[in-house]
């Protein structure tokens, strides 16, 4: 049997055109699946866009909802470089004149300098344990004590650093020291250019029962390096008394072992920086409310203009943005709108009360002078309106359970997802089921059309045959 090449060749007709227009036919049902497949991917998206912008004013709406917000302070101090200060919630309302004497300091002492920071200082232990210095006379140039007491502070358990082969040199003591995190006592070492330049230097933490005491065990070279008991033999030299801050808020005598002072005014934290006064004012932080309403508002517009933009219809295109007439965003514009229309339980009544209202296009303003003046008349009012108190809800709490009740697992979006894909799932099995039988009859089209190339090559092989026998038997006459 002959084969065709090329179909068309042996009936010298347009088989394979015609062939491609059959396929073309026979696939518009393909193409109307995969149209409604496309429609069904943008709803799905667009869907997506929506709960995404419901999950933003829902956040808005919570952050309302929590009635700690209204409750914030803050704290301003007239002289920022004296000190500097925050307030939690429990902040007493009020000024406080501050005079700040003394700030806190660390204790420091320097070791005896040695010529070698690599070298061996010896072997042993050495104890540190903190307390407070009390009594006796100091005396300015070597930096001893004469007549003093130590008290051991009892809350803080002594730390043991242990001087072995290999931390057994003044590097080694630093490093070992420094990284006892328990202890708190920072080590250096300071070059001060003379003979023996290398001096061990260790700084407590702040407060005056932070001074150091260290009892060194073993090598008689590491004790007369380290050893250091203000009531007793000093190795070290203190460059740095211990001290606590000290300030009066108000006229009462503060003391704090940091300059970081907690609660001298309730619910406030003052920091310290330099000696001197300053005004402290605790007020109510107007501006977080503020805040946190003007971002309900922009989510809300913002949620408005995405609801716009899915069911907008372009008139030039003649069509629709995905979900244009869709019930399900109907529903969830109207469920919000109403409840934010809907008057509240106690003394302010809606939103418009506290310079929140609704415009004719659809989105909201926001007024916040109004909501400042609302605040200051009756901040409990406002919280009230918003987060809620005793048996009422307030409209952060009613918009964010009903915006839960759209996005939640079994609500109004999540079910309306839930059935696109469902039919965009039917939608593929249709697809690979009708892409099945249109190839089907594609083939069968193939097969016949080359069937019937072939009977018309032979019968154009017979023609030519006969027509040259034909012209043989009348050349011979």
């Amino acid at each position: 049997m002959s084969l065709i090449s090329s179909l068309g060749v042996g009936s010298n007709l347009d088989l394979s055109g015609l062939l491609d227009k059959l396929a073309a036919a026979e696939s518009q049902p393909l193409v109307a699946l995969q149209k409604q497949q496309v429609s069904y991917t943008a709803k799905l998206s667009a869907y997506g866009t929506l709960q995404n912008a419901l999950s933003t004013f829902q956040a808005a709406a919570k952050k309302l909802a929590d009635a700690s917000l209204f409750q914030g302070a803050k704290a301003v101090s007239s002289a920022t470089d004296v000190l500097s200060a925050t307030a939690s919630a429990t902040g007493a309302v009020g000024n406080y004149a501050i005079d700040v004497t003394r700030l806190a300091q660390a204790q420091s002492l320097a070791a005896t300098g040695v010529a070698d920071a690599k070298a061996a200082v010896g072997l042993g232990s050495v104890t540190i344990d903190f307390g407070t210095i009390s009594g006796g006379t100091l005396d300015p140039v070597t930096g001893h004590y004469s007549g003093a007491a130590f008290s051991p502070d009892a809350s803080r358990t002594a730390q043991v650093i242990v001087v072995d082969s290999s931390n057994n040199s003044l590097e080694g003591l630093r490093d070992a020291i420094n990284k006892n995190t328990t202890l708190g006592v920072t080590a250096s070492i300071i070059n001060d250019g003379g003979a023996s330049p290398y001096r061990l230097v260790l700084n407590s933490p702040t407060g005056e029962t932070s001074s150091l005491r260290m009892a060194v065990t073993g090598d008689a070279s590491l004790q007369s390096l380290l050893s250091h008991d203000p009531s007793a033999v000093q190795s070290l030299q203190q460059t740095t008394a211990a001290a606590n801050a000290a300030l009066t808020v108000n006229g009462i005598a503060v003391t704090s072992s940091t300059n970081t002072v907690q609660d001298a005014v309730q619910g406030v934290t003052m920091t310290l920086a330099k000696t001197g006064t300053s005004t402290l004012t605790v007020s109510r932080d107007s501006a977080s409310v503020e805040t946190a309403v003007n971002a309900f508002v922009s989510a809300y517009n913002a949620l408005q203009s995405t609801a716009a933009q899915l069911t907008k219809y372009d008139q030039e295109k003649k069509a629709g943005a995905a979900l244009v007439g869709d019930s399900t965003l109907r529903t969830v514009q109207s469920g919000i709108r109403a409840a934010l229309n809907t008057p509240q339980a106690g003394d302010l009544k809606v939103l418009s009360q506290v310079g929140v209202t609704f415009q004719k296009d659809g989105t909201i303003a926001f007024d916040a002078a109004k909501l400042k003046t609302a605040l200051a008349d009756d901040r409990e009012a406002v919280v009230e309106l918003f987060a809620g108190t005793g048996g009422n809800t307030g409209y952060g709490t009613q918009v964010a359970a009903l915006v839960d009740a759209f996005i939640g697992t079994t609500g109004a979006i999540s079910n309306a997802k839930a059935g696109v894909n469902a039919t965009l799932k039917s939608l593929d099995t249709r697809y690979a089921a009708t892409e099945v039988s249109v190839e089907a009859k594609v083939a069968r089209y193939r097969a016949q059309f080359t069937q019937l190339d072939l009977l018309m090559s032979r019968m154009n092989s017979t023609t030519s045959y006969l027509t040259a026998q034909f012209d043989a038997m009348n050349a011979s006459k």
